[in-house]
């Protein structure tokens, strides 16, 4: 039996099958009968997210199969023609937005106990990005996935929206930052037509071999998927090139994924503050007020450049956040989250519109990513846009391309590399935990009014802890050439990234302290003195993090805790009508 037809008998949507053991308080896979006497039945026990079914006899009593649940309510029937008007430009071109594919990350781990693994492992697409992402991610580090959706029109019926030969661009690109914590989320936004740099980009051949495509400056973003040959891995090296965010790993989707998901968690729930009429573009046409949107009304809406706003991309990328937000809300629901059918519905649907890179291009590492994200509460995912300004190069009343606004968008982008919450939730645990470090400040402070030892007496092992490469030997050499502090030595790299500099010594080795800390230019909140005196011969640690920079400089500007007002954002949580 071939991938596409895995758990299927007579016709009969697997999703059906599962139905409740009352006596067991397990899902079980109850199939028809023609069905059963070519393949066992299998139960889905609880068990860990990474464990595969394990296929078991059938318990007696179980209730025959339960039927699909209704079809969405509200919103209209899709189906009518979405061409638009006079041809495809560059004004008529949609975007898609990826929501589903992180929100299904964010239920994965729910999910997990009724995958079909290797049908599900057949659905999806995987690139070898060349070593554009880090391949992995550490359960104490920061996760960085790049959401891509492209303005492909493969699929059935979306050769109808124009430009249907496109390679697929970058058309809305979604960074979405997940705390070393696992307690919040940032999603940015990085608009299509902002001119950046793009660089050079190896990508793999199909017959193995690695082809370079050469740098691009002053392009568009959305370019650096497609154009000339680029892959994901371009937009994931152009995105780190922009930010400064080292990136995990990417997913990437098409105008199915919105149609295909939104009809699977039985549609999405959005609200409008006035009619939209928009006969140009996407035809999207509802009246004022809640609607219940799936399939192609869906894909009209997040496609849609001229019902809200001022008919801009940026004000699409704000409805798009807000259909986004939407469906995490509906993913997570109890309706959701009790239904196997919905279940089982989404797996299909999100991995057959998923592409992703060879770092988690299986169902059992997307489960695993799942279950590091599931545990994220929607009021502590913020969305937000890297801020940008039109494009100075441009004429006046001809403005097509946007560039960064740095004094917006350098704070911003300083936040989510520190690992600093947006949500307001997480300012306020963010605001007592602030209040406990000035007091340890007064403390260390204090600790730094005494005597101060001779460079020489000073005894400190050196180690990196997320400083640039080679900090921890340069530093030594520094002490020791420079300085005079000859009993120091450098250990290499720290078991584990600390987030700043910091000085770890004891009691009795507060004047050593002292002296490497004037000699360092350590601030007092990088001293960390320890409960128990050392020995005569025990070294103080020193850990460089990132915010050093080189010997003799000082540390990096502590991150910004706060947002400047005019950045953009809106959290998870909260439904806004679109206007």
């Amino acid at each position: 039996m071939d991938a596409q037809s895995r758990g299927r008998a007579d016709e009969i949507d697997p999703a059906d099958q599962w139905v409740l053991n009352p006596r067991t308080g397990n899902y079980e896979l109850r199939l028809a009968d023609s069905a059963a006497q070519a393949r066992p039945k299998v139960t889905a026990p609880r068990r860990s997210p990474s464990a595969p079914p394990t296929p078991t006899a059938p318990s007696p009593g179980v209730p025959r199969p339960r039927r699909g649940d209704p079809p969405p309510g509200g919103g209209r029937r899709g189906g009518r023609s979405r061409k638009d008007a006079g041809g495809g430009g560059r004004r008529k071109k949609a975007l898609v937005i990826t929501g589903g594919v992180v929100a299904f990350l964010l239920v994965g781990g729910s999910v997990a106990g009724y995958l079909y693994y290797d049908h599900l492992n057949g659905n999806l697409s995987v690139t070898d990005v060349a070593g554009a992402g880090t391949g992995g991610f550490k359960k104490d580090q920061p996760i960085n996935i790049l959401v891509i959706g492209t303005d492909k029109r493969t699929g059935a019926g979306n050769e109808s929206y124009g430009d249907k030969d496109s390679v697929g661009h970058a058309d809305t690109t979604i960074l979405f930052h997940v705390s070393k914590d696992r307690t919040n989320a940032t999603a940015l936004s990085i608009p299509r037509d902002l001119i950046t740099n793009i660089p050079a980009c190896p990508t793999k051949q199909p017959d193995g071999s690695t082809k370079t495509i050469a740098p691009a400056k002053g392009a568009r973003f959305n370019t650096s998927l497609g154009q000339e040959g680029r892959d994901a891995g371009c937009t994931m090296r152009t995105v780190k090139e922009l930010t400064g965010i080292e990136v995990d790993h990417f997913m990437m989707a098409d105008f199915n994924a919105v149609k295909t998901l939104s009809t699977a968690v039985g549609g999405v729930p959005v609200c409008l503050e006035k009619a939209v009429n928009d006969e140009e573009g996407s035809h999207l046409k509802l009246d004022a007020g809640e609607h219940r949107l799936a399939g192609e009304e869906a894909l009209a809406f997040v496609r849609t450049r001229h019902g809200f706003g001022n008919n801009s991309d940026l004000d699409r990328i704000r409805i798009q956040q807000q259909f986004l937000g939407s469906m995490m809300r509906e993913m997570k629901s109890k309706e959701t989250l009790t239904s196997p059918k919905k279940f089982l519905s989404l797996a299909e649907a999100a991995t057959k519109s998923l592409g992703v890179d060879s770092g988690i291009g299986s169902i059992g590492k997307l489960t695993d990513l799942a279950g590091e994200l599931k545990g994220i509460d929607t009021k502590n995912i913020t969305f937000t846009t890297l801020p940008v300004l039109d494009n100075p190069a441009e004429p006046v009343g001809k403005k097509a391309t946007v560039v960064v606004e740095h004094a917006l968008a350098d704070p911003l982008l300083q936040m989510i590399r520190g690992d600093v919450s947006l949500t307001e939730v997480e300012k306020k645990e963010q605001a007592a935990k602030e209040a406990a470090d000035a007091d340890a400040k007064a403390k260390q402070d204090a600790l730094l009014q005494g005597n101060r030892a001779a460079a020489g007496d000073v005894r400190v092992s050196i180690y990196n802890g997320g400083g640039p490469k080679g900090s921890a030997s340069t530093t030594l050499n520094w002490l020791q050439n420079s300085k005079g502090v000859q009993k120091a030595s450098n250990v290499g790299n720290a078991p584990e990234k600390v987030g700043a500099t910091q000085l770890e010594y004891a009691p009795n080795q507060a004047d050593q302290a002292r002296a490497l800390a004037d000699i360092m230019g350590l601030p007092a909140t990088a001293l960390k003195v320890g409960t128990a005196d050392a020995s005569a011969k025990t070294p103080m640690k020193l850990t460089l993090g990132p915010d050093f920079q080189q010997p003799g400089a000082p540390l990096a500007a502590p991150v910004p805790q706060q947002l400047p007002e005019d950045v953009q954002r809106a959290q998870a949580d909260k439904a806004i009508c679109a206007k």
